[in-house]
């Protein structure tokens, strides 16, 4: 049976930040990342593939030039996981035993969860930019839409950026509208399983004024159940709004025609993880949302999208959580008590037209956390600008390289 001190499960952003972390604090620990992909995409960038701004192919490197220098690159994945026994079984049948190890697998897109779907997806207006391979077709869609309803879904939480399901919305309003005789016969239509537009106050009001100043259609409590594509049908199951102790209305459906659907599809925890013993009730990694550490098994930790915080997920809460996860495994390794503490740190740019953007930062407690000077709430051109630039470049060449989180360098910063 291979071993290794610390075996990272999935070498996407959260595995490789932490990969690079740990070699750049204790260059002689013997590391391994268990993945099979050999691209990596900026994920974070899809939004603007799927708005005409980026190619897919900008979002992409190959996965070996990222793998930091001495960690060992197993090209499979995993099957099962034996916290009992420090080892997983690999997608092979290899077992490999470990001292710790990482879970940072990522979540599951689940397509299929509505009806229709997976065979609509792609062709007839039917486009996600959740998709690696029809990101680009949202902006085919967009660039050929000739009036009538454009759709924009999102489904219940959690899911990866959920800030980005509207945001696509905004960009796609402002394209149509640039042809006045097109946005007169036209209707952008945001529906969306979430009870309001953004579930932390302090950025909702704006994006509530986005909305009404674009004349969007937000449509809450949403959740689409299934496509028809034969007839350009969205069907919707709409929860009643505010049940009176349990005994509001039943739910009711609800057709929406469409000739544009963008649809963000339900997502879950990978089924490897969620029926391992790893897994909390809600198929996410157990782990305590400050430390990252498994109530459970003390050498497991998770980061990023697999791991059972309720934290906003987004590849910023990865830059949030890996100096804490990595500080607190060394302790571990080392037989210390860990002192790192995750404050539930996310950034989602809420970007709300081509050249605006609300950088949203915030923390468990909802309260804005800014890492700039400015007003957090205010649409910003210098906040497109770090999402469409700088954002890319410090993922790319500071973050997957395992350098300090910059938000400690920033003057009066509440922590």
């Amino acid at each position: 049976m291979a071993h290794h001190q610390i075996l990272i499960v999935g070498g996407g952003a959260a595995g490789l930040t932490v990969a690079a972390r740990l070699k750049k604090l204790r260059p002689s620990l013997d590391l391994a990342i268990l993945e099979p992909a050999t691209d990596h995409y900026y994920q974070p960038g899809w939004t603007l593939v799927g708005a005409g701004v980026f190619s897919l192919e900008q979002t992409r490197r190959n996965e070996a030039d990222l793998i930091p220098a001495g960690v060992s690159w197993i090209r499979e994945g995993v099957a099962a996981f034996q916290p009992d026994a420090n080892s997983v079984t690999t997608t092979s049948g290899q077992r490999i035993s470990y001292d710790a190890l990482v879970v940072a697998t990522g979540m599951k897109l689940c397509w299929d969860k509505i009806k229709g779907l997976p065979e609509a997806l792609g062709k007839g207006g039917v486009c996600s930019n959740y998709s690696r391979e029809h990101a680009a077709y949202t902006w085919e869609c967009i660039q050929g839409f000739q009036g009538g309803n454009a759709v924009f879904t999102c489904p219940p939480m959690p899911i990866k950026c959920p800030g980005a399901p509207q945001k696509i919305a905004y960009l796609a309003d402002e394209a149509i509208k640039r042809d006045p005789a097109l946005a007169a016969k036209s209707k952008v239509i945001y529906a969306t399983a979430t009870p309001g537009i953004f579930g932390v106050p302090t950025y909702a009001a704006p994006l509530r004024e986005v909305v009404k100043r674009k004349g969007i259609d937000a449509r809450y409590n949403h959740v689409l159940i299934e496509v028809r594509p034969d007839s350009q049908e969205a069907v919707f199951r709409v929860q009643p709004a505010s049940p009176v102790h349990g005994e509001g209305e039943e739910p009711r459906e609800e057709v929406i025609r469409y000739e544009l659907l963008h649809v963000t599809p339900p997502m879950a925890a990978p089924d490897v993880v969620a029926q391992s013993p790893l897994a909390a009730a809600s198929g996410f990694v157990e782990v305590d949302q400050y430390s990252l550490q498994h109530l459970r098994f003390a050498n497991v930790f998770a980061i990023g999208d697999v791991s059972g915080m309720p934290n906003s997920k987004t590849a910023a809460a990865v830059r949030g959580q890996a100096p804490v996860l990595v500080s607190n495994l060394l302790a571990q390794l080392d037989g210390a008590p860990g002192k790192g503490s995750y404050d539930g740190y996310s950034c989602c740019p809420l970007i709300t037209g081509y050249g605006k953007t609300i950088m949203a930062e915030f923390n468990y407690e909802q309260q804005p956390v800014p890492s700039f000077p400015l007003d957090p709430t205010q649409e910003r051109w210098s906040m497109w600008i770090v999402k469409t630039k700088v954002l890319p470049w410090l993922y790319w060449n500071r973050m997957l390289r395992g350098a300090d989180h910059e938000r400690r360098f920033i003057p009066g910063l509440q922590r």
